[in-house]
C-alpha cells in the first residue's frame, strides 16, 4: 500500500501543476514497469479519487493544518490518505502507518509527524470535519467555485444534479459492430461468459461491473468497442448513407469514425491535427476490419483543405473544455480556467467557418462538443448561423429510449456524458 500511495500522490502533483492525469498514468506505467495489475489498478483508483473528490478532501486538510503545507507532494500524500481512509476498506491504522513511511521514500522525512499527527487528528474527528468542508459548494461538490456558479447560472434546474453525476464512476459502455454481429447475439455472447449487461441506445451495452477490455469475449475480434452512450449518437445524428463522401474531421482516437462506417459505405477522410493521436485512429480501424482515407490537417486552417473538394456529410466534434466528461476525467476539473471557455469557443468558431467552406449545397455538418457550457454550444451555434445566410439547424430526430436530449444538449447521468449536437444544413 505504501508503495501505491507514493505513487498515486506524485501523479495527483503532478496533474495539479499542470499536466494531463492520462499522461502522467502513461508516463508512470513505462518507468514502472514491475507493478503488477492489481498495483496499477490500486494506483488509479486512488488518482481518480483524489481529483474526483479534491474539493472536499482539501477543505477538511485546510481545517486540520494550523499554517499552509509549503510542499504540493506532501499535500497529494494527505490527499491520498484521507481519500482511502473516506473511501476504502483498508484499515484506518495501516492507512496512516504507510502514509507516515511514505514521507521518507518520497523525500519529506521531516514530515512524518505532521503527516502522523494530522491523519489520527482526522479520525478522530472525522464526522464533524467532514459536515464543515461540506459546508461550501466547493466542498460538497468538489468543483472549482467558478464552475459551479456558471453551471448555476446556465441550468438553474439542473446544476447540482449535473455537478453530483461528474463525480461518480462512469459504466463500461460499449457500441456493438453491427455489420459483425447484433446486439441481442452480443449479449447472449456476455451471458454466455457470465458477463452481466444491458442494453443502452440502439447499439449500446453498459456491462454492470467494468473490467479491462481484453477480458471482454469479442472485443479483439472487433465485435465491439468502447465508447460512452451519448457518444454513440453522433454518428446516427449525421444521417449517412451508402457512397457518401464524410469527412470526420477531428477524428481521434476513431470512435466516431468506426461507427460511421459501422453504419454504411462510405468515401470517409479521418483528419486529425495530432499525428501519433491520428495513429491510433488508424489502429481501431484495423481492429474492426474498417477503412478510412486518414489526413494529418489542423481544422481551422483553410490551406489543407483546398484540394479536398466537398463534402456530403462533415462531423465537427470540435476541442471544447470537456466539461460533460469529468466523471472519466476528474483532472479536467482542476485544470482547466474561467478564461479557457472563451478561448475554446474562439477555436470552434474558426473551425466551423473553416469546414462549412467544405460542405456542399444540401449537405449536413454536425457540429458536437463534450461539453456543457453554453458559450461552446448553444451560443456558438447560434453566432455561426447568424455569420452564415446559408446554414440552417436542422430539429434533431428522436433519440433512443433512455436518452434525452434538450435542445441539443445532453446532461450527464448514470447512462452517459454530458454532450452537445446541432445539426446544420447547407442551403
Amino acid at each position: 500500500m505504501e508503495r501505491e500511495q507514493c505513487l498515486a500522490a506524485a501523479v495527483v502533483s503532478r496533474v495539479l501543476s499542470g499536466r494531463s492525469l492520462d499522461a502522467e498514468l502513461a508516463a508512470l506505467w513505462r518507468s514502472e514497469a514491475t507493478l503488477t495489475p492489481q498495483q496499477r489498478g490500486a494506483v488509479q483508483d486512488l488518482a481518480y479519487g483524489v481529483l474526483r473528490h479534491l474539493g472536499h478532501l482539501d477543505g477538511v486538510l485546510g481545517l486540520l493544518l494550523q499554517r499552509p503545507l509549503t510542499d504540493p507532494l506532501v499535500r497529494s500524500l494527505l490527499h491520498v490518505a484521507f481519500y482511502q481512509l473516506s473511501h476504502s476498506r483498508a484499515r484506518p491504522y495501516t492507512i496512516v502507518d504507510h502514509a507516515v513511511t511514505a514521507c521518507s521514500r518520497l523525500g519529506f522525512p521531516q514530515a512524518r509527524g505532521l503527516v502522523n499527527a494530522v491523519l489520527r487528528n482526522f479520525l478522530r474527528r472525522r464526522t464533524e470535519l467532514e459536515a464543515a468542508a461540506a459546508a461550501t459548494d466547493e466542498g460538497r461538490y468538489s468543483y472549482p467555485k467558478w464552475w459551479i456558479e456558471k453551471l448555476a447560472v446556465q441550468f438553474p434546474d439542473d446544476w447540482r444534479a449535473m455537478l453530483e453525476a461528474g463525480n461518480v464512476r462512469p459504466p463500461l459502455t460499449l457500441r456493438v459492430n453491427r455489420r459483425r454481429i447484433s446486439r441481442d447475439a452480443y449479449l447472449e455472447m456476455l451471458v454466455q461468459h457470465a458477463v452481466a449487461a444491458r442494453p443502452v441506445g440502439r447499439v449500446g451495452v453498459i456491462v454492470d461491473k467494468p473490467c479491462p477490455v481484453a477480458q471482454l469475449p469479442g472485443f479483439a475480434d472487433g465485435l465491439v468497442s468502447v465508447q460512452d452512450a451519448g457518444a454513440q449518437l453522433a454518428a446516427e445524428l449525421l444521417d449517412v448513407r451508402d457512397g457518401m463522401r464524410v469527412l470526420d474531421a477531428c477524428a481521434a482516437p476513431g470512435g466516431k469514425t468506426a461507427h460511421l462506417l459501422e453504419l454504411a459505405d462510405l468515401d470517409l477522410v479521418a483528419a486529425d491535427i495530432d499525428a501519433e493521436r491520428l495513429q491510433r485512429v488508424s489502429e481501431n480501424l484495423t481492429r474492426l476490419a474498417l477503412q478510412a482515407r486518414l489526413l494529418q490537417a489542423d481544422a481551422e486552417q483553410p490551406e489543407p483543405w483546398r484540394e479536398s473538394g466537398t463534402f456530403d456529410r462533415i462531423l465537427a466534434d470540435v476541442p471544447c473544455t470537456a466539461s460533460g466528461v469529468v466523471r472519466r476525467h476528474p483532472d479536467i476539473k482542476w485544470l482547466r480556467k474561467p478564461g479557457d471557455v472563451a478561448a475554446f469557443a474562439g477555436r470552434q468558431a474558426r473551425i466551423l467557418d473553416t469546414l462549412w467552406q467544405l460542405l456542399g449545397g444540401g449537405g449536413k455538418l454536425l457540429y458536437a462538443t463534450c461539453s456543457v457550457f453554453r458559450e461552446e454550444n448553444s451560443l456558438q451555434v447560434g453566432q455561426f448561423i447568424a455569420r452564415h445566410a446559408d446554414a440552417r439547424l436542422q430539429p434533431l430526430p428522436p433519440l433512443a429510449d433512455g436518452i434525452k436530449q434538450v435542445q441539443g444538449q445532453l446532461l450527464p447521468d448514470a447512462a452517459h456524458d454530458g454532450f452537445f449536437y446541432a445539426l446544420l444544413e447547407k442551403v
